[in-house]
């Protein structure tokens, strides 16, 4: 442990850093957007998914706006990034360069691709190239019968040099099945010996439209030619593999035909041979010096203060985010903090208690009246009951069985013949009534 260098935190970063950014360089991958996040500095932060990971992306301001669409959360994309880490965190991360639509994008990824592949076998070399003849009696036309390439390149052979005749080698010039008939009516041409100099091509089109003219069965069969090929593919701004690996590469299939049917002189065929090996060597050179460009670039990236910068400014934004939504966040509990007092007030609050007590004086009330209802029937049965035992007793049942009660003066019952004299006046009850009577 004494004879070990300890690392510190920062120091680990900044190695795995330079590892990966020295190792990996630059990749290409495909990914849905997901967490996009356009900062206030003019950078993108992003993640980049599939269906078993994810990863973090960033893309500065001075590649972003060279992007043709318009960045959205679930859009499926390729992009051209450097693996880096981010060191203040140590979360592994993208610096991404270039961003296209998934779609057209994944071509031409396979376009540098295989550009890049067929380059390194020396296939677009200027050694292998052939010179194109310059007395041409017969050109062979290998596109689609019924387009308008073929139309456009009759017609320029017709109005240059009417004595030139022309061969159609009928192919399909798009979709599943175009490279393979591309390539039958190459070799049918070469096999025929019937021509002097091959155009192959078709009208301008996508990415996609070209795309047989990109497979490389086409381009290793053009590459395989004992016909010297004239690649005439889209328009002067498309350029296919095609272009690459003919013989000469003309900008539109009227152009083909225009230098086929020259007229200006030996001294024109050969400026424009030689310039469009020109043109193709400079692309060459270009593509080299472009590679050396990036390799440099890259190695300058290591120490160049441009990459602190960006990572200052990164920190910053992530600092910028964490402070607003701390802000929203505390901006929330103000919020929230008057509805809670206001629910602890309506706790307290007296109404409630009075609410309380009402109801219970209610109940109160409601147990009072039913007590006094069951109180008042009580007192009703028991004087029902002692009615009746009144009425067992009572003298006016006795009269009723036929007794009667005899009142002398003051009403005064008379019970013996010694509480009366001759010619007093008595009372006699009967049960419906009195009878007034005198003593004998």
């Amino acid at each position: 442990m004494a004879a070990q260098h300890i690392l510190q935190v920062s120091e680990l970063t900044k190695k795995v850093r330079f590892i990966l950014e020295s190792e990996l360089n630059t990749v290409w991958l495909t990914g849905e957007i997901s967490n996009f996040i356009m900062a206030s500095s003019g950078h993108w932060y992003l993640s980049l998914k599939d269906s078993k990971s994810q990863v973090r992306c960033a893309m500065f301001k001075g590649s972003n706006r060279r992007v043709r669409l318009q960045p959205r959360n679930g859009q499926q994309v390729l992009v051209r990034a450097k693996v880096s880490l981010y060191e203040p965190r140590g979360d592994f991360q993208l610096i991404i360069e270039q961003m296209e639509d998934a779609g057209e994008g994944v071509l031409r990824q396979q376009y540098e691709q295989l550009k890049n592949k067929l380059n390194v076998l020396g296939v677009f070399s200027q050694a292998h190239k052939q010179v194109i003849p310059e007395h041409i009696q017969t050109v062979g036309i290998v596109t689609s019968p019924t387009g308008a390439a073929v139309k456009d390149i009759l017609s320029v052979l017709k109005r240059r040099n009417p004595n030139i005749k022309a061969i159609i080698y009928p192919a399909l010039v798009q979709g599943e099945y175009a490279s393979n008939d591309i390539c039958h009516a190459i070799a049918q041409a070469n096999n025929r010996q019937e021509c002097d100099v091959l155009i192959v091509g078709r009208g301008g089109g996508s990415l996609e439209d070209l795309w047989p003219f990109n497979e490389e069965s086409v381009v290793q069969a053009i590459y395989d030619s004992n016909l010297p090929i004239i690649s005439a593919v889209g328009h002067e701004i498309d350029t296919t593999l095609s272009d690459y690996v003919a013989d000469l590469r003309a900008a539109t299939p009227s152009a083909a035909a225009e230098l086929v049917a020259i007229d200006s002189g030996e001294l024109l065929n050969k400026i424009t041979i030689f310039q469009q090996r020109l043109i193709n060597a400079i692309s060459q050179k270009k593509t080299v010096l472009l590679q050396q460009q990036n390799h440099i670039q890259h190695r300058l990236t290591q120490v160049h203060p441009e990459q602190k910068l960006r990572v200052q400014q990164q920190k910053h934004d992530e600092l910028s985010l964490r402070l607003s939504n701390a802000v929203q966040r505390f901006i929330a509990q103000l919020t929230q903090q008057p509805k809670l007092l206001q629910q602890r007030l309506k706790q307290l609050s007296p109404v409630k208690i009075i609410t309380t007590k009402q109801n219970q004086v209610k109940q109160q009330e409601q147990r009072l009246i039913h007590a006094m209802q069951n109180s008042l029937q009580y007192k009703q049965e028991s004087f029902v009951n002692l009615i009746d035992q009144i009425q067992l007793v009572s003298p006016l049942a006795t009269i009723a069985r036929g007794y009667s009660i005899t009142r002398g003066k003051d009403n005064v019952v008379i019970n013996s013949i010694a509480q009366v004299t001759l010619n007093d006046e008595i009372t006699i009850q009967v049960t419906d009534g009195s009878i007034k009577a005198r003593v004998l």
